[in-house]
């Protein structure tokens, strides 16, 4: 009886130490989270933060019909979602594998925690969503050394209870979700769904979703990028699918069958480079968002960072339209460039790709193109000297260059940076808007051929004479002002302004294109269909070249213009953001609208920061503005733009074939403008329909990059068939609702605009006339 009393007295020592140990044990967890809590271990974030953590995101451009045209960041690109936009089978898999008793404990997982210690970690580590969300947010990437390890270990769990306490578990997931780096700018699940699949995170299948899950554990390892660990990403994705059978949220049947499926992905990167509307994005982004942010700052003074801010800019860009000019543009430009090409070898053109020019101009091309060139802006700020730089010119480096025939329309070669600038001079621009001119919202915006490659942005940075696109606005003028009719006729005759009339030097004869003169009246609609210079300055003599230039002043072409009559052929030099600007006017009965790109501005939080106001002025009345448009439905009735209405067949150079050059076959009305300017330097085609007004330009960087006649250098030839293309385009997508109406004409319109009578009375004249002359002899 003795030995059992000793044996339970012994027992109870047992008993008692054990409980004394583990009271301490509970005492030294309590004292490690409160010394944690108070920042023994390291700064904590507060409660504010906690309520409101600041991660970086992307600004954000979206289109008017709702998708997402690209975004700006410095670093991440991030644009967050909220928990209903993550499909159920993605959340299922995240928990599944992730977190099996997430829904079931407060931030740390106790029983995970006790395996994790007893094992070492070897059948699975413990930590929860909560706590790897935490180490996301606030406490940073994994430390080496065991001290840290721990001291880390225990910050995540004071900030996983902390987060759980003022989050749901709805939010703790999409917050990690937004949180994680995909890999390739794909930071977040929305960006990752976008640049892996190319489409949001609500529509991604299972198969899909699983795969994303299982970046979690390493995006850099199990990344479904080709040639990158393609195998390894597939059986990561397969062990997802196995934990959501394993947990019940997926039958095992489908689980089989989706294991069974490859990778596929619809890899599309975002950045500054890369997708939709590149040129409207970056000039947004370096001139139109940073004069915004200056002018209007956050409540506390401080400016609005477009890199990190996440806001989100509502423009006026229509994706379905941008995409259609993106590929007329590539689809017109790669044959006329490949035509170029044909016409300008060396062995014709020993000058290629100028023309017309000494070598010590061409030498000053060169030397003006290395002296902007980033190489040596970059060179020189590094304190290099000038001989060095020049040397570094003219060293072979391997380089990606433009090239129209690869894939990629890129290629790897070798060549010296002197000779790089050569290549680049013999590709032609281009630069296309389109505008809705009832309410001014631009449509599409493309600046040139590829902006990895061309970065200058030629729709509103460039500026090149207008040719024969100026004209409308001296036709416009005499009609305003002197009543005319598109029926009235004035002489195709030699036509010669004075010296010192409308402060002129000399005495002005302009020739028409041709250098001939037919010697006959022409009405004055079928002068500007087949721009007659003659007529055009018969015009601006009439009317003075001042009254021109207040018209298209107020019409929004803001650049200076000389007060002489040779600017009726179009010798100012303008852009195409104000052009169209300008032609939207006539669509829109007289009523000029300022060029719209941004709707709204919204903050990360939805707050509205910015809405556009319309700024409109009355420019011409109603019958005016109507009869200029009439006079320019005749350039494509019976002028330079009639091939919009007929096929055309010709040889092509390149293939060496008869093909059908021209097969659009517009029916409905149409007024436009074409215009070519000195040495076929410059090609244009300004063409409008009631709805949209589109403009296009196509030429050389340098103006003595040209082609050398007007058969391929007019703009009929170069800038029209990418109006022609994209609105063949827009046509067939009807959601868009491009109009094939005719132009609205005013109530009791003043001027006559059928010249038919006109024509059958002139006619009758002419036959009178023949039977006098007979009579008299």
């Amino acid at each position: 009886m003795k030995a059992l009393l000793n044996q339970a007295k012994g027992f109870l020592k047992y008993i008692k130490w054990f409980w004394i140990l583990f009271g301490s044990g509970i005492l030294l967890m309590v004292l490690v989270f409160l010394l944690a809590s108070w920042g023994v271990f390291g700064k904590l974030p507060t409660f504010e933060i906690l309520e409101n953590p600041q991660t970086k995101l992307a600004t954000e451009f979206i289109s008017s019909d709702g998708e997402t045209l690209g975004k700006i960041f410095l670093e991440d690109n991030r644009t967050d979602v909220s928990y209903d936009a993550i499909p159920e089978h993605v959340v299922n898999a995240l928990i599944a594998t992730e977190d099996a008793r997430f829904e079931d404990h407060a931030g740390i997982d106790a029983r995970g925690t006790i395996r994790a210690f007893a094992f070492l970690g070897k059948k699975g580590g413990a930590s929860t969503i909560s706590q790897q969300l935490a180490r996301q947010l606030f406490v940073g990437l994994k430390r080496r050394d065991l001290v840290g390890r721990l001291t880390q270990k225990i910050k995540e769990w004071v900030i996983a209870t902390r987060l759980e306490r003022n989050y749901t578990k709805e939010e703790i997931i999409a917050m990690y979700f937004n949180i994680y780096d995909f890999g390739n700018n794909a930071d977040g699940i929305r960006s990752a769904a976008r640049i892996y699949f190319g489409k949001e995170p609500q529509d991604l299948r299972v198969e899909e979703g699983a795969m994303l899950v299982g970046m979690f554990k390493n995006s850099s390892l199990y990344n479904p990028r080709p040639h990158r660990n393609p195998e390894g990403t597939r059986n990561r994705r397969n062990v997802v699918l196995a934990q959501m059978s394993k947990y019940g949220y997926l039958d095992k049947k489908i689980k089989d069958s989706l294991q069974e499926l490859p990778l596929k992905i619809n890899f599309n990167p975002e950045s500054h480079n890369e997708g939709l509307a590149t040129y409207f994005r970056m000039y947004m982004q370096r001139f139109w968002l940073r004069n915004w942010v200056k002018n209007n700052p956050k409540p506390d003074g401080s400016e609005y960072n477009i890199y990190l801010d996440g806001l989100k800019i509502y423009t006026t860009i229509d994706s379905r339209m941008q995409k259609n000019a993106e590929e007329a543009v590539v689809e017109h430009m790669k044959r006329l460039q490949a035509e170029f090409f044909v016409q300008n070898t060396p062995e014709r053109n020993p000058t290629t790709p100028f023309l017309d020019l000494e070598d010590f101009q061409i030498e000053n091309i060169i030397e003006r193109a290395m002296k902007t060139s980033e190489r040596w802006r970059s060179m020189d700020r590094r304190g290099i000297s000038e001989n060095e730089i020049r040397a570094s010119f003219r060293k072979e480096t391997e380089m990606k260059v433009f090239d129209w025939n690869s894939d990629s329309y890129e290629k790897d070669t070798i060549m010296t940076p002197i000779d790089s600038i050569k290549y680049y001079k013999t590709f032609l621009r281009t630069a296309m808007m389109s505008m809705e001119p009832q309410t001014g919202h631009v449509k599409a915006w493309v600046g040139g051929v590829d902006y990895k490659h061309f970065q200058y942005d030629n729709v509103i940075q460039g500026a090149r004479q207008a040719g024969s696109t100026f004209k409308p606005f001296v036709y416009a003028a005499a009609i305003d002002q002197l009543r005319y009719s598109p029926c009235d006729s004035l002489p195709d005759t030699q036509y010669c302004i004075e010296a010192g009339k409308h402060g002129n030097v000399d005495i002005w004869c302009p020739k028409n294109s041709d250098g001939k003169y037919s010697l006959e009246k022409k009405t004055l609609k079928n002068a500007l269909a087949n721009s007659v210079n003659t007529i055009t300055a018969q015009l601006i003599d009439q009317v003075g070249p001042g009254s021109v230039v207040d018209i298209a002043k107020n019409m929004g072409l803001s650049r200076e213009m000389l007060e002489v009559p040779s600017i009726a052929l179009g010798t100012p030099d303008m852009n195409v953001f104000e052009m169209v600007g300008a032609y939207g006017t006539f669509a829109n009965q007289g009523v000029y609208v300022e060029p719209v790109l941004i709707t709204r501005i919204e903050d990360r939080n939805g707050a509205v920061l910015y809405e556009y106001v319309p700024k409109t002025r009355d420019v011409l009345s109603k019958d005016v503005a109507y009869t200029m448009v009439n006079l320019m439905q005749g350039v494509t009735e019976a002028g330079s733009g009639t091939r919009l209405r007929h096929a055309w067949a010709g040889k092509n150079h390149v293939y060496e074939e008869v093909v059908t050059g021209y097969p659009y076959q517009f029916t409905n009305p149409i007024a436009g403008k074409t215009g070519t300017t000195q040495n076929q330097s410059d090609g244009w085609f300004m063409g409008m329909v009631p709805n949209l007004v589109t403009g296009v330009w196509v030429g050389g960087e340098e103006r003595a990059t040209h082609f050398k006649t007007l058969n391929y250098g007019q703009g009929a030839t170069m800038a029209l068939p990418i109006w022609a293309l994209y609105m063949k385009a827009n046509y067939a997508n009807e959601e868009l609702s491009i109009s094939t109406d005719a132009f609205e004409e005013p109530e009791d319109l003043s001027i006559n605009v059928d010249c038919t009578k006109v024509v059958e009375k002139q006619k009758k004249e002419v036959d009178v006339e023949d039977d006098l002359e007979e009579l008299d002899f």
